[in-house]
Protein backbone atom coordinates (compact mmCIF):
# COMPACT_ATOMS: atom_id res chain seq x y z
CA UNK A 1 0.00 0.00 0.00
CA UNK A 2 1.18 3.38 -1.00
CA UNK A 3 2.70 5.40 2.22
CA UNK A 4 0.73 8.17 3.64
CA UNK A 5 3.83 10.16 3.91
CA UNK A 6 4.92 9.67 0.25
CA UNK A 7 3.07 11.90 -2.34
CA UNK A 8 1.71 11.00 -5.03
CA UNK A 9 3.48 12.00 -8.68
CA UNK A 10 1.54 13.61 -10.91
CA UNK A 11 2.83 14.48 -14.45
CA UNK A 12 3.30 17.92 -15.00
CA UNK A 13 0.67 19.89 -16.71
CA UNK A 14 3.48 21.42 -19.62
CA UNK A 15 4.33 17.20 -20.16
CA UNK A 16 0.57 16.21 -20.39
CA UNK A 17 -0.69 18.62 -22.79
CA UNK A 18 2.18 17.71 -25.01
CA UNK A 19 1.43 13.91 -24.17
CA UNK A 20 -2.60 14.17 -24.88
CA UNK A 21 -1.41 15.33 -28.51
CA UNK A 22 0.27 12.96 -29.63
CA UNK A 23 -1.65 10.08 -31.78
CA UNK A 24 -3.19 7.19 -30.02
CA UNK A 25 -2.95 4.64 -32.56
CA UNK A 26 0.70 4.30 -32.94
CA UNK A 27 1.21 4.58 -28.51
CA UNK A 28 -1.13 1.34 -28.70
CA UNK A 29 0.64 -0.25 -30.99
CA UNK A 30 3.29 -0.02 -28.58
CA UNK A 31 1.79 -0.57 -25.60
CA UNK A 32 -0.02 -4.09 -26.88
CA UNK A 33 3.63 -5.02 -28.20
CA UNK A 34 4.54 -4.66 -24.92
CA UNK A 35 1.42 -6.81 -23.57
CA UNK A 36 1.97 -9.48 -26.50
CA UNK A 37 5.79 -9.70 -25.58
CA UNK A 38 5.28 -9.98 -21.50
CA UNK A 39 1.93 -10.18 -20.49
CA UNK A 40 -0.35 -12.82 -22.65
CA UNK A 41 1.70 -15.77 -22.26
CA UNK A 42 0.75 -15.82 -18.42
CA UNK A 43 -2.89 -15.25 -19.12
CA UNK A 44 -5.30 -18.36 -18.75
CA UNK A 45 -6.89 -19.88 -21.96
CA UNK A 46 -10.72 -18.87 -20.79
CA UNK A 47 -9.77 -15.12 -19.88
CA UNK A 48 -8.45 -15.13 -23.30
CA UNK A 49 -11.59 -16.49 -24.64
CA UNK A 50 -13.51 -14.14 -22.65
CA UNK A 51 -11.42 -11.29 -23.82
CA UNK A 52 -11.73 -12.26 -27.71
CA UNK A 53 -13.25 -9.41 -29.76
CA UNK A 54 -13.79 -7.24 -26.93
CA UNK A 55 -12.67 -3.37 -26.83
CA UNK A 56 -10.24 -2.07 -24.14
CA UNK A 57 -9.08 0.79 -23.05
CA UNK A 58 -5.92 2.07 -20.79
CA UNK A 59 -6.60 5.88 -20.01
CA UNK A 60 -3.93 7.70 -18.26
CA UNK A 61 -5.64 10.63 -17.32
CA UNK A 62 -3.18 12.68 -15.88
CA UNK A 63 -0.65 12.39 -19.08
CA UNK A 64 -3.95 12.51 -21.57
CA UNK A 65 -2.79 9.22 -22.80
CA UNK A 66 -4.84 6.51 -24.49
CA UNK A 67 -4.53 2.97 -25.36
CA UNK A 68 -6.95 1.30 -27.21
CA UNK A 69 -6.67 -2.76 -27.98
CA UNK A 70 -8.17 -5.72 -28.37
CA UNK A 71 -7.47 -9.56 -28.14
CA UNK A 72 -8.05 -11.09 -31.61
CA UNK A 73 -6.70 -13.86 -33.24
CA UNK A 74 -4.38 -15.00 -29.98
CA UNK A 75 -2.73 -11.52 -29.73
CA UNK A 76 -3.55 -8.48 -28.87
CA UNK A 77 -3.85 -5.54 -31.39
CA UNK A 78 -4.14 -2.14 -31.66
CA UNK A 79 -7.34 -0.72 -32.25
CA UNK A 80 -9.44 2.50 -32.88
CA UNK A 81 -12.54 3.42 -30.32
CA UNK A 82 -13.51 6.81 -32.07
CA UNK A 83 -16.64 5.96 -33.20
CA UNK A 84 -18.36 3.86 -30.36
CA UNK A 85 -16.84 3.93 -26.59
CA UNK A 86 -14.87 0.63 -26.29
CA UNK A 87 -16.76 -2.35 -23.95
CA UNK A 88 -14.11 -1.68 -21.10
CA UNK A 89 -11.89 1.63 -19.54
CA UNK A 90 -9.54 1.61 -16.87
CA UNK A 91 -8.90 5.20 -15.94
CA UNK A 92 -6.49 6.48 -13.50
CA UNK A 93 -3.06 8.77 -12.83
CA UNK A 94 0.45 7.12 -13.96
CA UNK A 95 1.24 6.84 -10.80
CA UNK A 96 -1.39 4.49 -9.38
CA UNK A 97 -0.87 2.36 -12.63
CA UNK A 98 2.55 2.39 -11.18
CA UNK A 99 1.42 1.38 -7.71
CA UNK A 100 -1.13 -1.47 -8.84
CA UNK A 101 1.92 -3.04 -11.55
CA UNK A 102 3.86 -3.04 -8.34
CA UNK A 103 1.03 -4.06 -5.52
CA UNK A 104 1.89 -1.02 -3.43
CA UNK A 105 -2.05 -0.35 -4.26
CA UNK A 106 -5.02 -2.69 -4.30
CA UNK A 107 -7.34 -1.91 -7.20
CA UNK A 108 -10.29 -2.09 -4.92
CA UNK A 109 -8.93 0.29 -2.41
CA UNK A 110 -7.79 2.31 -5.82
CA UNK A 111 -11.52 2.31 -6.86
CA UNK A 112 -13.03 2.88 -3.56
CA UNK A 113 -11.29 6.29 -3.30
CA UNK A 114 -12.07 7.40 -6.94
CA UNK A 115 -8.34 7.26 -8.18
CA UNK A 116 -9.20 3.90 -10.13
CA UNK A 117 -12.27 4.30 -12.26
CA UNK A 118 -13.71 1.50 -14.31
CA UNK A 119 -16.17 2.55 -17.06
CA UNK A 120 -18.18 -0.42 -19.39
CA UNK A 121 -18.82 -3.87 -19.13
CA UNK A 122 -18.56 -4.86 -14.86
CA UNK A 123 -18.79 -8.41 -15.68
CA UNK A 124 -15.48 -8.24 -18.13
CA UNK A 125 -14.10 -5.46 -15.97
CA UNK A 126 -14.22 -7.60 -12.53
CA UNK A 127 -12.42 -10.36 -14.85
CA UNK A 128 -9.54 -8.78 -16.35
CA UNK A 129 -9.46 -7.03 -12.37
CA UNK A 130 -9.17 -10.58 -11.02
CA UNK A 131 -6.72 -12.04 -13.88
CA UNK A 132 -4.47 -9.51 -13.41
CA UNK A 133 -4.65 -10.05 -9.24
CA UNK A 134 -3.91 -13.21 -10.08
CA UNK A 135 -0.23 -12.87 -12.20
CA UNK A 136 2.46 -13.13 -10.32
CA UNK A 137 4.14 -9.57 -10.99
CA UNK A 138 7.72 -11.21 -11.27
CA UNK A 139 6.60 -11.53 -14.69
CA UNK A 140 7.39 -7.87 -15.05
CA UNK A 141 10.50 -7.33 -13.34
CA UNK A 142 13.36 -5.72 -15.88
CA UNK A 143 14.91 -9.71 -15.93
CA UNK A 144 12.10 -11.70 -16.56
CA UNK A 145 11.00 -9.22 -19.35
CA UNK A 146 14.36 -9.44 -20.96
CA UNK A 147 14.66 -13.05 -20.39
CA UNK A 148 10.95 -13.33 -22.17
CA UNK A 149 11.85 -10.91 -25.19
CA UNK A 150 14.79 -12.60 -25.94
CA UNK A 151 12.76 -15.59 -25.82
CA UNK A 152 10.29 -14.35 -28.56
CA UNK A 153 13.11 -13.03 -30.49
CA UNK A 154 15.19 -16.34 -30.52
CA UNK A 155 12.06 -18.03 -31.88
CA UNK A 156 10.88 -15.81 -34.66
CA UNK A 157 14.45 -15.80 -35.67
CA UNK A 158 14.36 -19.56 -35.93
CA UNK A 159 11.28 -19.46 -37.91
CA UNK A 160 13.06 -17.62 -40.47
CA UNK A 161 16.03 -19.99 -40.83
CA UNK A 162 14.59 -22.77 -43.23
CA UNK A 163 15.00 -26.17 -41.18
CA UNK A 164 17.88 -27.62 -43.39
CA UNK A 165 19.86 -24.90 -42.50
CA UNK A 166 19.24 -24.60 -39.18
CA UNK A 167 20.55 -28.25 -38.78
CA UNK A 168 23.63 -27.12 -40.71
CA UNK A 169 24.15 -23.87 -38.49
CA UNK A 170 23.69 -25.78 -35.29
CA UNK A 171 25.97 -28.44 -36.08
CA UNK A 172 28.58 -25.97 -36.08
CA UNK A 173 27.97 -24.32 -33.30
Amino acid sequence: MQNPATPAYRIPEPLARVLGRLPRYPGSVLFVTGLNLVLARHLHPDTLHMLEGRSLRIHVADAGLRFDYTWRDGAFRAARHEVAAPDLTFRADAWDFHCLLQRREDPDTLFFSRRLVIEGDTELGLMVKNTLDSIDMAVFQPRAVLRDVAQVLRQRAEALIPSGARRQYSSRV
